[in-house]
């Protein structure tokens, strides 16, 4: 593990926190779910932290098994979020999902660009939107969580030269979705996706999140 995980990792053992329960009743839910599933996937490192969190997003331990970590994704997610890089969505689920306290990154969907490329190509709007949004996403936090289309658009621009901070990247679904995945996962990028045909919107989102709380720990000490 790289000193910067090292440095990442350490924050695990702070005492808990979550940006997003805005109850005393939602805190003691998120904390007793956490408490659980650091018993249960380990808490040694801050991909454990994402395991932890996107198991708890899905109610299933199994999904910490299927996450896969590319080329020290966290760290690439801090990093952005602390230079303010955009993070850009594939669909609207995901870009309310997202933490906004803790950040000041714009948060756009691919859904609001590229009406006129996906009705002129015939492609999913999506995948239109990453491609409209080409020039923004040197240096973004790109997050997919429901269509392979989209990823495997971004995986080609990927190719072509262009390079976001970091890829989250697990569709859900039998068509392309472990297609796209597992060439993200080929691509020199740091990525998290998830192993197969499972995954969606509630796994991406918790992975974010998660690294958004990494970096408001970070903040205040």
């Amino acid at each position: 593990m790289s000193k910067e995980s090292s440095r990442h990792a350490d924050t695990s053992t702070n005492t808990y926190i979550d940006p997003g329960a805005s109850t005393p009743e939602a805190y003691e839910i998120s904390k007793t779910s956490r408490t659980l599933a650091r018993k249960m996937v380990g808490n040694e490192t801050p991909e454990d932290r994402v395991r932890q969190r996107c198991s708890v997003a899905v109610g299933d331990f199994a999904m910490a098994e299927l996450l896969r970590f590319h080329a020290d994704p966290v760290p690439a997610v801090i990093r952005a979020l602390k230079s303010g890089a955009p993070i850009i969505t594939d669909i609207r689920m995901v870009q309310v999902g997202i933490q906004k306290k803790g950040h000041k990154s714009e948060i756009f969907c691919a859904l609001d660009f590229g009406s006129g490329i996906a009705q002129e190509r015939g492609i999913t709007r999506s995948s239109a939107g990453f491609l409209a949004l080409r020039d923004r996403l040197a240096g973004s936090v790109v997050v997919i969580g429901n269509a392979p289309s989209a990823l495997l658009t971004v995986c080609d621009m990927v190719q072509d030269g262009i390079r976001p901070a970091v890829v989250i990247g697990t569709p859900v679904g039998f068509v392309n979705a472990a297609e796209s995945k597992a060439l993200l996962r080929t691509l020199d990028i740091s990525s998290v996706s998830t192993e197969g045909t499972r995954g969606g919107t509630p796994v991406a989102v918790a992975a974010i999140n998660e690294c958004i709380t990494i970096l408001i720990e970070e903040s205040a000490s």
